[in-house]
């Protein structure tokens, strides 16, 4: 499935979220919309626990 088709998906969502729900039923769905997104990259393999904890200064070399 492409990004576009992901995005339309997720603007739907949110979209029928704040008119049914309201502004705080928006809220809630775009929250679970993004840690959606970061356990799927993390089970992925595209992020590591330790990215969320490390400083700026501490690089990998």
């Amino acid at each position: 499935m492409s990004m576009a088709v992901v995005g339309l998906i997720a603007g739907m969502a949110l979209g029928f979220a704040g008119y049914f729900g309201g502004f705080g039923a928006f809220l809630l769905v775009a929250a679970l919309g993004a840690i959606g997104f970061v356990v799927g990259r993390f089970l992925e393999g595209d992020l590591e626990l330790g990215d969320f904890f490390r400083t700026r200064d501490d690089r990998r070399r």
